[in-house]
């Protein structure tokens, strides 16, 4: 749904994306990731056919976004950072103008304005001055404005920016939804943790290029081929450091306490067998887990790898 092939985006003699290559297949809800001026909201504009690529092909589902603009509109969303809303205007009259906009008439904009005020919760809001809501449900309402003439793919840069806690769990609610209804999404972000709940897959930028993307998971492995266990006694033993030496798989480990952290090569029938003679050798175990990478730690290894 999303294919770039070589895409190279130039401001004068500053290269801001360099021989970008993405494809996000139909259903996939894609986190972007990268420091600023990594070229993430001048990616999300050509996409968006607000800029020009310099160089390279750029499709939306079956449309060029240079050479099919209008059609590329009819199917896509675009949530900028720092949309402007209306404040004089209530949330289900903003929708409305902008359900005109994007053309929709009579009975079928009403419908559309009310089942997107449902899906983002905005139902006890309707009648509300848009000047009276959170910077939270802005973002919510924005949403909606964005998913009025129900688009097949979703372009937000840095929707979840400036919103507490408890405004980022309502969003992240909202994109949850939107991926279960098989909606295409791109997302940009520097809210790594968040991106971690909703997203299946992950490209990371650094200077305009794409260092790594991929599946989560995949990503993970790639980076990590090595698994990392996390093993908690009940209380310090000092036969721990001991009995983890030598042992097979175990590539690397270290003791803390009643703590250890385990670098392991094996297989989940390996580990299984591990904790077994752990616990079969008397040490008193109260967990016994493979650490699981999120977002933060995949970025962190990437930039270091960068800087190295």
């Amino acid at each position: 749904m999303i294919v770039t092939k070589d895409l190279r985006v130039d401001y004068d003699t500053l290269r801001a994306v360099n021989d970008l290559n993405l494809n996000i297949e139909r259903g996939m809800v894609f986190g972007l990731i990268g420091p600023n001026g990594a070229g993430k909201t001048t990616t999300i504009r050509v996409l968006a056919t607000l800029l020009e690529p310099t160089y390279g092909d750029v499709r939306i589902g079956d449309f060029d976004v240079v050479e099919n603009p209008m059609e590329v509109h009819r199917i896509l969303g675009y949530m900028p950072d720092a949309s402007p809303t209306y404040d004089d205007l209530k949330v289900f009259e903003f929708l409305d103008v902008f359900g005109m906009a994007y053309g929709l008439e009579g009975r079928h904009r009403a419908k559309r304005v009310d089942e997107c005020i449902e899906l983002t919760d905005l139902v006890g809001k309707r009648d509300a001055f848009v000047v009276t809501l959170s910077r939270g449900m802005k973002q919510r309402l924005l949403v909606a404005k964005t998913l009025l003439h129900d688009p097949q793919v979703l372009l937000m840069d840095e929707p979840m920016s400036g919103l507490d806690p408890m405004a980022r769990i309502e969003l992240r609610e909202v994109f949850k939804q939107l991926g279960a209804m098989n909606k295409t999404l791109l997302i940009s972000s520097h809210i790594l943790t968040e991106l971690s709940d909703f997203c299946n897959s992950v490209g990371i930028m650094e200077k305009g290029k794409m260092v790594i993307s991929g599946r989560i998971d995949e990503v993970s492995a790639q980076l990590s081929p090595h698994a990392v266990l996390l093993v908690d006694l009940v209380a310090p033993d000092e036969r721990l450091s001991a009995f983890l030496t030598d042992k097979p798989h175990i590539k690397s480990f270290g003791v803390d306490g009643a703590h250890a952290r385990i670098v392991f090569d094996g297989t989940q029938d390996d580990m299984a067998e591990l904790l077994a003679a752990i616990v079969n050798a008397g040490l008193k175990v109260r967990s016994f887990a493979q650490k699981k990478q999120d977002l933060e730690d995949i970025f962190l290894k990437v930039g270091a790898r960068e800087v190295a």
